[in-house]
């Protein structure tokens, strides 16, 4: 599959990246998964169902367009320092008003720390 953005050279809007990025399975599943209390990579894994190095790369996507953040650092039982993630969004909406797309993010209430 030909990849519309390198092809006309455009780089899309935030709207449409966090469209596309939602449009994955797997990147979703990590959005829900941290929707309540913060969790590491491995925790999300666990629950979402898929593999470790997905988890660190949808984590990384959600975290670059601003949908999840770091919460805090924990040290793990081997003494590492390990990111605990939590969703900055409880609810994503998708309407077709015209020709583009209208986001409609609703910010997480649930944010503990």
């Amino acid at each position: 599959m030909v990849d519309a953005r390198s092809e006309a050279g455009l780089e899309l809007d935030t709207t449409q990246r966090i469209i596309e990025s939602l449009s994955n399975v797997c990147t979703r599943a990590v959005l829900f998964s941290l929707t309540g209390a913060p969790k590491d990579a491995t925790m999300v894994s666990d629950e979402a169902g898929i593999s470790l190095s997905t988890a660190y790369k949808s984590l990384s996507i959600l975290e670059e367009l601003g949908l999840v953040e770091v919460s805090r650092f924990v040290i793990s039982p081997e003494g590492k320092k390990v990111k605990q993630y939590r969703s900055r969004v409880s609810k994503v909406e998708i309407t077709m008003e015209g020709p583009e797309p209208v986001l409609s993010l609703r910010p997480n209430a649930r944010l503990p720390e």
